[in-house]
């Protein structure tokens, strides 16, 4: 359960970053690399939500671009390597399979998903650090509700679907 909390409490700090980085851009600096959608797992729209649910300060808006830009060249190298493994595995799914082949660049994923993980959750650290405890309070019951949402959804899938109907 905690787990999944952590989870969601990381996807949630990726949205509202993303939303930071989008709306804090000036148009006189120079602008900071993209952080794409896969880089932090969702797209710019919930940032935006995340960032005004939080009613997130421009001060905070800034630090918060200014952790983005501070490790997306760690972060970068880690996702292209990813990228990488992921047009090499394609071959073995339009070609012939190799399990052998295959195994050995699913095991070269996972430790580079590993080393993504820390940094992401280290990232995250950073962000949640940033919010005042009004606003970590209410993160929380946003999570806590999210969670309630997903654990319904996964306990009502777990029941067999009713048998159709007969005429």
């Amino acid at each position: 359960m905690k787990s999944i909390r952590f989870r969601f409490l990381v996807a949630a700090l990726a949205v509202m970053m993303g939303s930071v980085l989008a709306k804090s851009q000036t148009t006189d600096a120079t602008p900071a690399p993209p952080v794409h959608e896969h880089e932090f797992g969702m797209g710019h729209h919930m940032m935006g939500f995340m960032a005004k649910k939080l009613n997130l300060t421009e001060d905070q808006k800034g630090q918060m671009k200014a952790v983005f830009q501070k490790e997306h060249p760690a972060i970068k190298p880690l996702m292209q390597q990813q990228h990488q493994i992921d047009l090499q595995l394609r071959q073995y799914v339009e070609g012939t399979f190799d399990q052998a082949k295959v195994q050995a660049l699913a095991a070269q994923k996972a430790q580079i998903q590993a080393q993504l993980t820390v940094q992401e959750t280290r990232i995250h650290n950073e962000l949640y650090q940033l919010l005042t405890p009004d606003q970590q309070s209410q993160l929380k019951q946003m999570e806590a509700r999210h969670e309630a949402r997903m654990q319904q959804r996964m306990n009502n899938n777990d029941e067999p679907p009713a048998p159709p109907a007969q005429d």
